[in-house]
């Protein structure tokens, strides 16, 4: 088991050498627009996942995942090399959703702000109430000393 410092450490220098492999050494023009979000290393550090994410429809995350594949065991020996450890962690590589439900969530929180505020223009807000009336409401509910009564018994028995 590593020490957390050194997983840390690792992963970030993986993280910054498969982002820069990715913009500037590999030559497949399907690799534009793919963000590194996080890399994530098992506690041993024999394994590991690089979360990704790619700007553009399905089609665009298709051919970002079909490049990914098929250079996965160059970049594999890139990232290994940059790194000082015995053996290299096995490195997989998986789409991040994270950005992608970042982006509904936020829609969706706008859509509810939009509907509150088109409700208190033109909707009516309940009437505020008078200081008097909850005065008169809480004399009747409490005794003379402040405290509330006991509550009194059905009628009937």
């Amino acid at each position: 088991m590593a020490n957390p410092r050194t997983k840390a450490r690792i992963e970030a220098r993986v993280h910054q050498r498969a982002a820069h492999l990715l913009e500037f050494e590999i030559s497949d023009p399907r690799s534009t627009f793919i963000t590194i979000t996080r890399v994530e290393l098992s506690n041993d550090l024999s394994a590991g996942k690089i979360f990704y994410s790619v700007l553009g429809g399905p089609g665009d995350r298709s051919k970002a995942v079909h490049m990914l594949e098929s250079a996965a065991g160059w970049l594999q020996r890139q990232i290994g090399r940059s790194l000082d450890l015995r053996r290299v962690p096995h490195l997989t590589w998986h789409y991040d959703e994270g950005i992608e439900r970042a982006a509904r969530l936020d829609v969706a929180i706008r859509e509810a702000l939009e509907r509150d505020r088109a409700i208190q223009e033109h909707g009516a807000a309940p009437p505020e109430e008078d200081a008097a009336d909850w005065e008169k409401e809480y004399e009747e509910f409490a005794g003379e000393e402040g405290e509330p009564r006991p509550p009194e018994p059905p009628a009937g028995k």
